[in-house]
Order: structure tokens, then C-alpha cells, then sequence
């Protein structure tokens, strides 16, 4: 058996940031951890169908601040931010009376996104929908959306059999062992009637580079004056280049 590491632990520092960001000490320590798992387990139970694909708790001091990454904004707010005063007022509780503040970023392309990919998935099989159909539909979607690659791997007893298996498709490039590639990874549980199927996803996402950009940018004005240069020359020289005079 291979030993398996989560891939956004293994690319910690290298292209993936903290999910908590803050740093205590002691048994300071320990009550703000069960505090971060309360409040995520919290968001997670509220915002099922809210397409929540991610929570970053930071804290300074008596202050902490939750930002949602999230593909449906609207029913987060809720009507003139009903919704928002209630989380805070909750999560509030949760961290025993600090001063919280909630910040959502709205997902522009939730086709792409790894954690998304896994819970639709996730919920079709709950909904009874062939395993096989809903991880090539996914896959298809994700692939048209401009994603390099993409690799959905379902475990469980699929299709109600009596002996759990896995399965697995793949399409397109997803390097595991290579750090600088923008690889997203997401995990969800299906709770089904014939018990919980667990759904992974990875997804290998096309970004630019912005340095990369500029630099190819500055290129191509260079090579549309070269080519205006060229004209230039080449019509001097075809004057040139005509039978000597007498």
C-alpha cells in the first residue's frame, strides 16, 4: 500500500495557503482549535446548499474574521443581510463573545472549482443517479470550462453492491508529484441508503501567470514594430536591388 498525503498539506508554503491563519500557545491554543472546528462544522451544517467550497478563519488579537468562498453569494446574505446578522451573531457565540466580521467571495467559475466537483458529484449519488454517468458528466463539464485536467475517484458500495469497490476516470494532465502545478483537491461524503460513499476530486486548473502575460504582452508591440521595420526595409531594399544604372 502507497502511503497517501492530502495534497493541499503537500503543497503548504509551496502554492497553497492556511485555512487558519492565526497563532496561540498553551491551552489558548487548544480553545481556539475546537473553536475553528465548531464554527467550520457550523458553516458546513447552515450552508449545505450554498455551494460553500471553502472557510478561512483569520484572527488578531479579540477579532476574528471568517471569509466565505462560496459559488451562490444570494443565499448566503440573504434578504437585506438577515442571513449575515444571524451567522455573526452565532459564530459570535461560538468564540465566546469576540468581535466577528464575515467576508464572502463569490466563485466566478464553480465548474472548476475541486471541492464543488466532488459535492455535485456527491449529491447525485445521493439523489440515485448512475455513478458512472454523473462522474463522466462532471468531467466533461469541467474539461469544457477550460480546465487542463480533471480526476474523480468514487469508493464505496457503488450501485448498492454488496462488496465496496472503488472507481476512477481521469482526462487531460493532473501531475500529482509536481508542486508548481495549480492543482485544486476536494472531498466529499455521499450518504446514501446502502451506507456513505466517499468522492475525490482533483483538478489540474490553466492559470496565467501575471509577469508571463505582461512579458508576452510587450512582445507582441515589439514584433508589430519589427514587422512595420521590415516593410521599411524591404521596400528600400527592393529599390536598391534593381539593374545598375548607366
Amino acid at each position: 500500500m502507497g502511503q497517501k498525503v492530502n495534497p493541499i498539506a503537500f503543497r503548504l508554503a509551496v502554492n497553497k495557503d492556511w485555512r487558519s491563519k492565526w497563532y496561540a500557545s498553551g491551552k489558548d491554543y487548544t480553545d481556539k482549535l475546537h473553536e475553528d472546528l465548531s464554527v467550520r462544522a457550523y458553516l458546513r451544517n447552515k450552508l449545505q446548499n450554498a455551494g460553500l467550497a471553502k472557510v478561512v478563519i483569520e484572527r488578531a488579537w479579540n477579532s476574528v474574521r471568517v471569509t466565505l468562498h462560496t459559488s451562490r453569494p444570494g443565499l448566503i446574505i440573504g434578504r437585506q443581510g438577515k442571513e449575515i446578522e444571524v451567522m455573526t451573531k452565532d459564530i459570535t457565540d461560538i468564540c465566546k463573545g469576540a468581535q466577528v466580521k464575515l467576508d464572502i467571495l463569490e466563485i466566478r467559475k464553480p465548474e472548476l472549482d475541486a471541492q464543488l466537483v466532488a459535492e455535485q458529484v456527491a449529491v447525485q449519488l445521493e439523489r440515485r443517479i448512475s455513478f458512472r454517468r454523473a462522474m463522466k458528466r462532471a468531467i466533461q463539464t469541467a474539461m469544457e470550462f477550460g480546465a487542463e485536467g480533471i480526476r474523480l475517484r468514487v469508493a464505496g458500495r457503488l450501485g448498492g453492491a454488496d462488496i465496496a469497490r472503488s472507481e476512477s476516470y481521469r482526462e487531460g494532465k493532473v501531475p500529482l508529484q509536481t508542486l508548481r502545478v495549480p492543482l485544486e483537491y476536494g472531498f466529499a461524503e455521499a450518504r446514501t441508503l446502502y451506507g456513505i460513499i466517499g468522492v475525490k476530486c482533483w483538478v489540474n486548473k490553466k492559470e496565467e501567470d501575471p509577469k508571463q502575460a505582461q512579458q508576452q504582452g510587450r512582445g507582441d508591440r515589439n514584433d508589430r514594430g519589427d514587422r512595420g521595420g521590415d516593410r521599411g526595409g524591404d521596400r528600400n531594399n527592393n529599390r536598391r536591388s534593381g539593374p545598375p544604372r548607366n
